[in-house]
């Protein structure tokens, strides 16, 4: 399959089936995604709260990356660092997430403890299975 072709397929997903996407890619990856500026991570605000986006590759966060967003820099961050460090801060902040937008679409709004334990329910799945 292309890139072109998955990044195709993905568009076509619900914004719950991107979540899960995310949710399992970033689990085999142990990365997550962010788009920074020269002033740091990019927030996006919805009506009632400011978030934080992310996506599950490098692919879909530079997919994101145009028009406004152009001058934007995809950057992983490794999947402990942002457990250990984003969710909390994130928390404290009073910052949510925004799980894997795309043109056109909103991504899932999530608080970043409720993110934190969707990720490690997965992560524990994972480990069982092996």
């Amino acid at each position: 399959m292309s890139s072109s072709q998955s990044n195709q397929q993905l568009t076509d997903l619900t914004c719950e089936q991107r979540f899960q996407f995310f949710i399992e890619q970033v689990v085999a990856t142990k990365e997550v995604w962010i788009l920074t500026d020269d002033e740091g991570c990019v927030m996006l605000n919805t009506e009632d709260e400011e978030c934080v986006p992310v996506w599950p590759s490098l692919e879909a966060a530079e997919d994101w990356a145009s028009g406004d967003w152009q001058q934007c820099q995809a950057e992983a961050i490794p999947l402990k660092t942002w457990q250990l460090r984003w969710s909390e801060g994130l928390e404290q902040d009073g910052y949510y997430v925004v799980v894997f937008p795309i043109e056109n679409q909103e991504g899932t709004v999530i608080h970043p403890n409720d993110l934190d334990a969707d990720l490690r329910k997965q992560i524990k799945g994972q480990n069982k299975a092996k």
